[in-house]
């Protein structure tokens, strides 16, 4: 068990200044025959435009100067453009530079009789060719995937997890947390994507960090043998910080949106894909254990207190992080 712990300090020193991989969104909406309004948005890091450039074929012609707004964690372009075809359909747009970044995009085409299409550009093919309106199996898959890939980039809630696992003992208490967890963001998550609750994202980011070192504390405590209530029954902090957690879900999902017409489908595959990112995350972290359990190593007692320190470090300099831009 010491050489988890080891192991999950030295993992985690490497992403303190990781960010969550936030996609790329293409909107476009056909708004008479062979006319289209775009929305292009490329999110920030650090203060740097991703480098990609979106480009259109040569039959697509640009009506106007494209108006172009800076935000916070992303550059917004709307632009109105034309094309000789009657049809968008069937041609190809092209990411320049997105194979060089670990970015996807997701691209949403609303046609003028309320079809539309919903797909996710990968770094490997920087390109699409603008589909037919789709059915509802192909938006579940689509927002299961982002589901997914959103858990599995989001650092600071596998981080949360990962103290949870820690400060758990028992297969039992185990069951009753994971599930606190999910059912607490999946709450908020449907509450917030669903517009029936507001809560501005920056400083939910910074209190999702907090909850983090939280928990490190806690896990301190315990170790040193200080009664804890998160230590008995951490289903409760687990619910209680689930809910935080499910407004940071929503912050990522308003960023891609819902597609009109198939807002419940996209909702809950979206969850669905979290949910399932995050039983990945910890059936590796329980394998992993079980296989070292049987590695016994004859290391310090002192060992036992590096990861709860390591998550406690980290998510405190998030915290500091992202309270500077609140």
């Amino acid at each position: 068990m010491r050489t988890l712990l080891i192991l999950l300090f030295f993992g985690f020193v490497g992403i303190v200044s990781a960010h969550e991989s936030r996609p790329a969104y293409l909107e476009i909406k056909e708004t008479a025959p062979s006319n289209y309004s775009v929305l292009w948005r490329t999110p920030v890091f650090s203060g740097n435009k991703l480098p990609v450039v979106l480009t259109f074929p040569a039959t697509v012609k640009t009506l106007g100067e494209p108006i172009t707004q800076r935000l916070s964690d992303s550059i917004i372009e709307r632009r109105k453009i034309e094309t000789s075809d009657t049809e968008l359909a069937g041609q190809r747009l092209d990411f320049v530079g997105l194979q060089a970044t670990i970015t996807d995009v997701l691209v949403r085409v609303q046609w003028l009789d309320g079809g539309q299409s919903t797909t996710i550009v990968r770094p490997a093919e920087a390109w699409i060719t603008i589909p037919e309106p789709e059915g509802t199996w192909s938006v579940a898959r689509e927002y299961g995937i982002l589901g997914i890939e959103h858990i599995l980039f989001g650092i600071d809630h596998l981080l949360f997890v990962l103290a949870l696992l820690l400060i758990t003992r028992g297969t039992m208490r185990l069951i009753k947390t994971i599930t606190a967890f999910t059912l607490a963001h999946s709450i908020t998550l449907g509450l917030a994507a669903l517009g029936l609750t507001h809560v501005p994202i920056a400083p939910v980011e910074a209190v999702i960090a907090l909850s983090i070192v939280f928990v490190a504390v806690e896990i301190i405590h315990a170790r040193r043998g200080i009664p804890s209530l998160t230590a008995r029954k951490p289903w409760i902090i687990a619910f209680a910080f689930g809910l935080l957690h499910g407004f940071g879900f929503a912050g990522a999902l308003g960023e891609i949106g819902l597609p009109a017409g198939r807002i419940p489908t996209a909702l809950l595959f979206f969850n669905v894909g979290v949910e399932l990112g995050q039983l990945m995350f910890v059936a590796v972290v329980l394998a992993l254990i079980a296989i070292l359990r049987r590695v016994r190593l004859p290391l310090p007692g002192w060992t036992e207190l590096i990861p709860p320190y390591a998550i406690g470090s980290i998510a405190m300099f998030w915290v500091i992080q992202r309270i500077t831009v609140l």
